[in-house]
């Protein structure tokens, strides 16, 4: 498959999956208290709103910027890839329901729980789509083996703290929405530089 489709179809999933995530913001509306009110109750699903648009946004950005090294697609890859958008696309549903039960609504934790792990999924997905792109002939200009460890660890980060999160939110549901938060703030402006595209004149960056 060209690997153009791959980026396309996962393209459509992204913008879809961003998109659902305004559905949580909508309001009772008149007659259900002063829309001040109505908004200042509705703090989470806006908070939850922002978090989870810049992490899609994130991922987006990386998934660019890394499917424009690859040479050709293989049948590996393109499982590998659903399983990164299989919990993109869940990430509007774990996002309404942890935000609906903070922030000290009985089963918050679960929810919170729940929202952390469609992250932890999300970054184990393109953790596995990068360490694809390590081995064999995949990519265009492949990262040296002395830097393969140091480019782990800058994956494996978010994910230890998503698992971290998960297990705040035993305790308090409302940390770990903030931890989770704080993951996408992180790379937001973390920048970790990436192997070189194609030889078209482009230069870009693997900014997770």
């Amino acid at each position: 498959m060209d690997r153009g489709r791959l980026e396309a179809f996962s393209d459509g999933v992204f913008a879809v999956a961003i998109t659902l995530l305004a559905l949580n913001l909508t309001l009772a509306g008149p007659g259900h208290g002063t829309l001040p009110s109505q908004l200042s109750a509705h703090w989470a699903a806006f908070a939850g709103y922002l978090i989870s648009f810049f992490t899609i946004g994130i991922i987006w950005v990386n998934h660019h910027a890394l499917v424009r090294q690859i040479k050709s697609v293989d049948r590996t890859l393109l499982f590998v890839n659903q399983l990164l958008l299989l919990f993109v696309v869940l990430i509007p549903v774990s996002t309404a329901i942890a935000t609906d039960y903070l922030p000290n609504k009985p089963y918050a934790p679960l929810a919170m729980a729940l929202y952390g792990g469609t992250f932890l999924g999300m970054s184990v997905g393109f953790g596995a789509i990068f360490e694809w792109t390590l081995h064999g002939e995949h990519v265009y200009a492949p990262l040296p083996v002395e830097q393969h460890w140091a480019a782990r660890r800058r994956f494996v980060a978010g994910a230890l703290v998503y698992v971290v999160a998960i297990a705040v939110a035993v305790f308090n549901a409302l940390a770990a929405f903030v931890l989770i938060g704080l993951v996408a703030v992180y790379y937001i402006f973390e920048r970790t530089p990436s192997s070189p595209g194609p030889p078209d004149g482009d230069d870009e960056e693997l900014v997770v």
